[in-house]
Order: C-alpha cells, then structure tokens, then sequence
C-alpha cells in the first residue's frame, strides 16, 4: 500500500527537497506540494490525503494553527528549524517532529513511523496480560514481556502505542492507551497528558509542567491531569 503524502513548505528548496525525498522512498506518493496552509486547504477540500509534511514556522498561517484548524486531519510529521516547537506537536498527536536540516535517513526514520501506524491500524487491536511485575504485548508477530520496572512512559499515536524502555528501543503494539491504562498499577503508572503515561518511579525532574526524561524527552503534562499529577508531587518531592 502506497501512503499518500502532501506537503507544505513556503521555502522552495525545503518543498523540492521534501518532494525528492518522498519520491525515493518506495512506500510513499507525492500527491501535492503546497507554499502555505491555505493552498493546502483548498487541496484537501477536494482530495484525501495519508500523510502531511508540514512546515511549521509559515506567514499568516503558520503549520500547527492549520493543522488545529482542520476537522479531518491526516497523519502529520511536522518539519521545521526550530525546536521549541516539540511540545505543541504532541498536543495535535503528530506522528513525529523532524528538525531542518533534514538528511534522508531521518526523513526515512520518520516516514517508517507512518508506515507502522498505517499498518497497525488495519489490524484488530491486540490483547494485554498483566502480571504482578510485567505486561506481555503482541508486537510484530510475537508476544513480548516486558517488565513493568523496565518501563519509562508509554506514548500513544492514535490506534497504536509506542513502550518506551530504560535500555531497549520502543516496543510498538496495536492497544489504545486507554486498554492498557486499565490494566497498569495505578500506584505505579498515571496518565498525565492524552498521549502519555508515564513510570512513576522514572519521573526525577519536573519542569514548566513537563516530565524531563532527559535532554531530548519532555513529557507534557496536560490541564485535565494536573490536578493528579499536583498531588503526586505532592506526596512525592516536598516534605
């Protein structure tokens, strides 16, 4: 299956260079490219769309305010020079966030993590077993353990979730993270953002209502889950 792609760039080398990108990657089609969210507006009036590359920092419509403005979005990985962006970009659920300048084997890394949610969510979603100290998840065909100690947060893009580990790389699993909220210990895990649940015994920094993993991992905390996370503090940090 070929992903249809758009993307939205106002500086021409960015958008030929996103153009030449998308069209060496066998899994995806270029369908449009736009110089600004209004162009792309009309285009999605009109046509369906997988997947948007869109630049962030635009005049007059700059991309997060478009992609807020429209009421059927398509998978979106935003790209742009300006890294303070990061945060705003899970509050839209953004599959991925890609600094410029942009070589193709980040590009490459970013367009797999559309094709694994493409594919994920053709599938039923999957099955979690607890145990008192792991979870054990399908992911790719098999049934892994994972120990619940070994857990840092766990980060959901729509259909599917991403397990992130202390020592490993991201597990993937078709489960909503509401299915798998259920079934953690609530005195170990909490939600704290709608695309995040973090590790409890993991969370050593807090900063500006963020979770700090470390210098690259910022875990938002959202409004409706402050109140909860407040009181963890609460229990937690001060004396």
């Amino acid at each position: 299956m070929k992903i249809k792609c758009l993307a939205i760039d106002d500086e021409p080398l960015a958008l030929k260079q996103i153009s030449a990108y998308i069209g060496k990657t066998p899994f995806l089609e270029c369908e449009a490219l736009c110089e600004n969210g209004f162009e792309a507006m009309q285009y999605l009036e009109n046509n369906e769309i997988d997947l948007m590359f869109v630049d962030i920092n635009m005049p007059d419509l700059n991309g997060m305010d478009f992609v807020k403005s429209l009421s059927h979005k398509p998978q979106i990985i935003f790209t742009t020079a300006y890294s303070e962006y990061a945060i705003q970009g899970f509050e839209v659920d953004a599959i991925d966030y890609i600094l410029k300048p942009i070589s193709y084997s980040i590009f490459l890394k970013s367009a797999n993590k559309a094709r694994t949610w493409f594919e994920l969510s053709h599938k039923p979603e999957e099955s979690v077993h607890t145990t008192k100290d792991s979870i054990f998840v399908k992911s790719e065909y098999k049934l892994v353990r994972i120990l619940l100690s070994e857990i840092r947060y766990i980060e959901s893009s729509n259909e599917y979730i991403q397990i992130h580990l202390i020592n490993d790389e991201p597990i993937t699993s078709l489960i909503r993270l509401k299915t798998i909220e259920e079934q953690l210990p609530k005195e170990k895990f909490m939600r704290v953002h709608r695309s995040f649940i973090v590790n409890l015994d993991r969370v050593k920094v807090i900063e500006r209502n963020r979770i700090v993993f470390d210098r690259n991992v910022y875990i938002p905390v959202g409004e409706q889950y402050r109140e909860n996370f407040q009181a963890f503090i609460d229990r937690t940090f001060i004396i």
